[in-house]
């Protein structure tokens, strides 16, 4: 069975043109089987296909692919997805939303690779799972390959719980698709909804409507004695001014914005009183013509890596800049 009828299969059986397979590989030829057909197939039906891979994997498709390599969109996911909070607005929606309205679009997209940290992988997983309900009615197939050689076992268990369909490529073929008997896209939301502890040696600063811009300018100047410069420290003064007026306006009126170096980066969190009961907030393209309501996607776009943590008590983001 090709990669074109896994997708008609799967939406017969769904009643939903979005389908969402995980794509399980051990090794490059495996690799090459499970991704190849699928955009040969996708591009002989006319349907416009990206793929968005860490960059020694995007190297062996655009190879295998040959000639057909030019009628794609490549993208490193190292870098267009290194905030796995991006992804969704900035690499899937962005292609999706480009092309012709009722057109099927294919997507290949690896954001969980060997060497993602412990504390980004919470937020890959989440992204995974947050997936299906950003693509929910839309004519898009979206495949993500999962190392097994590679991987630890606890993420390709998320794996199934993140993806209705799962296929294995040691057949060489597109054959080895079935329904995954642990889907729960929202169990995995809520159980990376994790708590994120104080840092006890970061700067604080406590503010409310009259002092915003003082908690700017107070972890701007943070910053940059930390080292970060140029760019990520503009990019840095945007998030904290994003979030600490989202504080005010959404939060309760007050909140307390913190920030600390680690490891390599320079790191910025905001708390307060607020619920975020959306967990696709920060992750839709806002329309041309919407007035405010970009806070939080401003935020994913530019920070390295966002984790959020929210519940009754209030609401934590924290972002990362890379020094």
């Amino acid at each position: 069975m090709s990669a074109d009828a896994l997708a008609v299969r799967a939406e017969d059986a769904a009643g939903d043109p979005f389908v969402h397979p995980a794509l399980f590989y051990r090794d490059d030829s495996e690799y090459l089987a499970g991704t190849v057909p699928f955009v040969l197939d996708g591009l002989s039906a006319g349907e416009p296909v990206a793929v968005a891979v860490p960059r020694e994997r995007l190297d062996l498709v655009r190879d295998g692919l040959g000639d057909a390599a030019a009628e794609v969109k490549l993208l490193d996911m190292r870098e267009a997805g290194r905030n796995p909070g991006r992804i969704i607005p900035g690499v899937l929606r962005a292609f999706a939303d480009a092309q012709p309205p009722g057109r099927r679009v294919r997507i290949i997209g690896e954001p969980i690779w060997a060497g993602r940290s412990d504390t980004e992988y919470p937020a890959c997983v989440q992204h995974e799972a947050l997936i299906n309900a950003a693509f929910t009615g839309r004519p898009v197939t979206i495949l993500c390959p999962y190392d097994l050689a590679r991987l630890d076992a606890d993420v390709v268990a998320d794996a199934y719980a993140t993806h209705p369909l799962v296929v294995d490529a040691s057949t060489g073929t597109m054959t080895g698709e079935r329904v995954s008997d642990a889907y729960d896209p929202d169990g995995i939301v809520a159980r990376y909804n994790r708590p994120l502890p104080l840092v006890p040696d970061a700067l604080a600063y406590t503010f409310d409507s009259e002092t915003l811009p003082d908690a700017r300018h107070t972890v701007t100047a943070e910053a940059q004695r930390l080292g970060l410069t140029g760019v990520r420290l503009s990019d840095l003064a945007l998030v904290t001014a994003e979030l600490t007026t989202n504080s005010v306006v959404h939060g309760g009126g007050s909140g307390t914005v913190r920030v600390w170096a680690q490891d390599r980066y320079v790191v910025c969190e905001v708390r307060d009183k607020g619920r975020l009961a959306d967990p696709l907030a920060g992750r839709r393209p806002a329309p041309q013509d919407q007035r405010g309501g970009r806070g939080l996607l401003l935020v994913n776009l530019v920070a390295d890596l966002v984790r959020v943590h929210s519940d009754d008590e209030g609401t934590t983001v924290r972002c990362w800049f890379a020094l």
